[in-house]
């Protein structure tokens, strides 16, 4: 992964402006950052969107799940029960 550093003053405000070059490329979905800070350093992440339409219909589940579908609790405990990927 290629990275680009620069150096920028922060204004008594506490703004920081980003490169030209940098909005154009990582904020095309929007203009909202993720600020995080972890001892001594900040990181500035783009907010995207996520596409969560790609979990739809994506629950996998044995036969004997179905069995319960019967007894809403007993199926409810049984999709806790069980460690999904």
């Amino acid at each position: 992964m290629k990275s680009n550093t620069e150096i920028r003053k922060v204004d008594s405000q506490g703004r920081i402006v980003l490169p030209h070059k940098w909005r154009e490329k990582e904020l095309k979905e929007g203009d909202e950052v993720l600020i995080i800070e972890e001892q001594g350093i900040l990181k500035i992440i783009p907010k995207k969107k996520v596409d969560l339409t790609q979990f739809f219909d994506s629950l996998e589940y044995g036969d004997d799940l179905m069995e319960k579908l019967d007894d809403w609790v007993d199926f409810e405990n049984s999709l806790l029960k069980k460690k999904y990927r």
